[in-house]
């Protein structure tokens, strides 16, 4: 999509520090970092949110999240895994991605 920032990263178009890559996501910090560790698991083929994205998608996160968590060091004590959908659930970017926050005691509720 030519106008999303994501895939203006994806593309290097925008340059980007990338944490993790491999052919179906990017994984890179977050600009505004609400924790010590928060990275953004960038899906390359875009989808606007978590109710279009195919399940491969979905699954492949899944697969991936151990030894991401690892390498971040959030193994140990823990972590959390955000996906925002749409203006009311505090969707920024309309691309589909996981903020992984960690690195302190998250409290709860988020907001």
């Amino acid at each position: 999509m030519a106008d999303c920032v994501f895939c203006k990263i994806i593309s290097g178009e925008i340059p980007s520090k990338r944490v993790y890559e491999d052919d179906k996501v990017i994984v890179i910090n977050d600009l505004n970092p609400g924790a010590p560790v928060h990275v953004l698991v960038i899906p390359k083929e875009h989808t606007e949110n978590i109710l279009t994205a195919s399940p491969d998608i979905l699954v492949h996160v899944k697969k991936i999240l151990p030894d991401l968590v690892k390498k971040l060091g959030l193994e140990e004590h823990g972590f959390r895994v955000v996906v925002n959908t749409g203006d009311w659930g505090g969707q920024s970017v309309p691309h589909l991605h996981f903020h992984i926050l960690g690195g302190k005691e998250l409290g709860w509720p988020p907001c």
